[in-house]
């Protein structure tokens, strides 16, 4: 009977930590920020335990590949009757070959070896079980060669490190990466992205930087020599910019064509291009030379979520002279993208043209909100309530946030900017922050938080600045807060100098996922993403952009079969997964498309969105409005696909004429849902009053029955409860409200604690729900 030495089957020390990766040891780092972009460029503080970020390199909190790979079943040919040779035969003979097999397992030089292939300490003892299960197996038969092996380990007392290679051989069928890893790890290499836009590559650009404030001018003077160039394009981030710039290029007497993700629109027709092309910033082609481009909005390259096309453009836009617009704080940042490539930056500096004061006191109340203020929330809920207060007060605003179509959004701020039009009062989202002229004169900051969460100095200078328009009734303006509690802080927020960007946003293109998956083909796609990011190298002024919505869209349609260029591209469409709606409708469309059917306007509006009349009816509820603006953004979407995909997709015209007839019934929605808030107002007033007088008579009558139990109960005890309750009911029936709701003081709560001691159980419920109601 094989019989393995002491000393080999004594358990092996860990190896020490400096010889593993971050990934393996138990005291790895943790994370402790609740944003991704935190998460990559905080040092990260050493824990037993940290909560793992999906769409970040493992290094910097996400899940490492050991979290992500799942291990393959691998069984050996199976033959009737029993294997051969001898030695396997029998209790003692299985005993045997297990022994010899766990004093492989505790080899450290074995551990040492896997390492190196690859294989840290989880993988290689997921790889090890299934290699002994392999080897153990009743009825099945094993090669040659490792029978041999075998047989002269046991017989011979050869050494154990011998069956290496086959374990080696079989840990790379159970984890088939690990056969290529090197490779994965040379495509997943996002150290050198300039190295990726060999057409910029060619050229020697002149880069200018015009760095300033909102309203300094920096955007009209780059834009001068866009139009004067022989050929331009001009980048923007957003759909409205885009436009504005086509039009006004247009107007000035030079052709432009107009370039976004869902439309294109022609100075002339798509037969005769023109030399300039005004395009949001992901659209833009790396391959198209120019004499000239514009990057608007520098700054949004530090942006989570769509930093990687403000990257991409400054890397990868093949143009002779390269206008930068944005804030300062970008300035040092793009000098050291532009490092590797030899090229330098041309700095011209603008101040601000109008003032901007910063107020002394909050607002406090709607009834100091002046003509030309813009109320400015972080939620459309917060919108609307405001909306509520100012039509109680007779005061009919502008509306305007992000889910509003393009055309409502126009005509709100139209609305507003017109000095004839009563409508002279904004509440808006922080959508105003870029993209919309709006002549306004005080910035009202309804609170200062986002989820929670402190907004950037940045952010709350790229909304403050809005204040004030050089050339208008308003040229100075002022910023100032509706709480009193947050002037301080805007104050320290506006005061403060940004800080330079130390990171910018990075992704991995379709052609890296593509070779990514030529060596996992069993890899799902929702996998691929997850091990491309986990195995990716980045240096620590990049980062990965969020991946989150093309993780959730891909597990959406994973059980869809498409082929791999079809499912990137529908995982980076635009269509948000806030509703029940769009993920429904992302997956039908995701399904007729595997079918090979198209996806027709007849299908879309009738089947997939249950809209049988067309156009529908103008909204009166926020929930209908609601509905609505979730109609015109998956019809967007189709759109964005049938762009990409005409031929499945072949009713492009039709589905932009319908959302041409929706544009405006959403904004006579908004109109109505505005109206409906000043009518409520004036009733909701009186209502609340008669409510208010029933709640109190209810509560009184509750307060009776409660003094009548305590003077029962316990005269002698709480002599002073009568006096106490009886005072604060006339308190309470003096100012008509209700006591629960309204009077948070120690004293009353001190009563309502005495009082419950004397009350049944459903007077003490009836006490709570009487809480709830008011």
């Amino acid at each position: 009977m094989y019989r393995p030495k002491l000393a080999l089957i004594t358990r092996i020390a860990r190896p020490a930590t400096s010889a593993l990766p971050a990934c393996i040891y138990h005291g790895r780092p943790s994370i402790s920020t609740s944003t991704v972009s935190e998460a990559m460029k905080r040092p990260l503080p050493p824990g037993p335990a940290r909560r793992r970020i999906p769409g970040v390199p493992a290094d910097r909190g996400g899940y490492d590949i050991d979290d992500l790979v799942q291990p393959r079943p691998v069984k050996p040919p199976r033959i009737d009757g029993k294997r051969e040779p001898d030695y396997s035969t029998g209790l003692d003979s299985v005993i045997e070959v297990a022994l010899c097999l766990d004093e492989f397992s505790r080899r450290p030089m074995i551990r040492e070896l896997a390492l190196e292939h690859g294989l840290g300490d989880k993988l290689f003892m997921q790889a090890y079980r299934s290699f002994k299960d392999f080897c153990l197996q009743k009825d099945a038969v094993l090669e040659p060669a490792l029978l041999v092996t075998l047989h002269d380990i046991i017989k011979d007392g050869h050494d154990v490190d011998n069956l290496y290679q086959f374990f080696l051989a079989h840990a790379k069928k159970v984890f088939p990466h690990i056969e290529a890893m090197n490779e994965l790890k040379m495509i997943s290499d996002l150290t050198q992205p300039h190295n990726w836009y060999p057409d910029a590559r060619t050229i020697q650009r002149k880069i200018i930087f015009h760095a300033g404030p909102t309203n300094s001018g920096k955007t009209y003077n780059a834009l001068k020599r866009f139009r004067e160039a022989k050929s331009g394009i001009y980048c923007g981030p957003l759909k409205l910019l885009a436009a504005e710039v086509f039009q006004k290029t247009n107007d000035a007497g030079v052709k432009c064509d107009m370039v976004t993700g869902e439309e294109r629109r022609f100075a002339i027709d798509n037969q005769h291009p023109s030399a300039h092309i005004s395009s949001t910033v992901e659209m833009l082609a790396t391959t198209m030379r120019v004499e000239v481009a514009v990057i608007d909005e520098i700054q949004m390259l530090r942006d989570e979520q769509r930093g990687w096309a403000w990257t991409r453009a400054l890397l990868g836009v093949a143009a002779d002279e390269v206008h930068l617009c944005g804030e300062p704080a970008a300035v040092e940042m793009v000098r050291r993208l532009l490092e590797p490539m030899g090229e330098t930056v041309e700095v011209h500096e603008y101040k601000r043209m109008s003032g901007l004061q910063i107020a002394r006191e909050a607002v406090q109340t709607v009834d100091r909100v002046q003509p030309g203020d813009a109320i400015v929330c972080f939620s459309k809920r917060q919108v609307f309530s405001f909306v509520n207060l100012l039509e109680k007060k007779g005061i009919k605003p502008a509306i305007i946030y992000g889910d509003l179509p393009p055309g409502t959004k126009l005509a709100q701020a139209a609305r507003f900017n017109d000095p004839n039009d009563d409508c002279d009062v904004l509440v808006s989202t922080d959508a105003i922050g870029m993209g919309l002229n709006l002549n306004i004169k005080r910035v009202i900051f309804a609170a200062l938080t986002r989820m929670g969460e402190l907004i950037p100095n940045y952010q709350a200078l790229q909304i403050a600045g809005r204040a004030g328009r050089y050339g208008t009734h308003y040229a100075d303006g002022v910023a100032t807060t509706f709480r009193p509690e947050d002037i301080g802080t805007l104050r320290e927020l506006l005061e403060t100098t940004v800080p330079p960007i130390d990171a910018v946003g990075i992704s991995p293109t379709y052609e890296q996922l593509e070779t990514f998956s030529f060596h996992l083909p069993q890899a799902s796609f929702v996998k691929l993403l997850d091990l491309f990011v986990s195995v990716c190298s980045v240096t620590d002024h990049f980062f990965i952009c969020t991946v989150e919505q093309m993780r959730e869209l891909a597990l959406l349609i994973d059980y869809i079969i498409l082929p791999l260029k079809v499912r990137y591209t529908f995982c980076v469409c635009p269509l948000s997964m806030d509703s029940k709606l769009n993920q429904t409708t992302i997956v039908k469309m995701a399904r007729r498309f595997s079918s090979g059917q198209p996806l027709t306007a007849d299908w879309l509006l009738n089947t997939v969105l249950d809209q049988t009349e067309w156009p529908p009816a103008v909204p009166n509820t926020l929930a209908e409005l609601e509905h609505l603006e979730n109609l015109f953004e998956i019809m967007d979407t189709y759109l964005w696909f049938s762009l990409r995909f005409p031929d499945m997709l072949p009713d492009e015209e039709v589905i932009r004429a319908a959302t041409r007839q929706l544009d405006p019934i959403i904004q006579e929605g908004v109109e109505n849902l505005v109206s409906r808030y000043a009518h409520e107002g004036k009733e909701g007033s009186q209502r609340q009053k008669w409510k208010a007088k029933e709640q109190t008579q209810k509560e009184e009558k509750v307060w009776e029955r409660i003094i009548k139990k305590s003077e029962h109960k316990a005269p002698a005890q709480e002599p002073q409860l009568r006096s106490d309750v009886a005072a604060q009911l006339e308190k309470d029936a003096a100012g008509g409200l209700s006591q629960f709701s309204k009077r948070r003081t120690s004293k009353s709560s001190a009563i309502l604690e005495k009082a419950r001691a004397y009350l049944s159980p459903e007077e003490l419920e009836h006490l709570k729900q009487a809480m709830k109601r008011e």
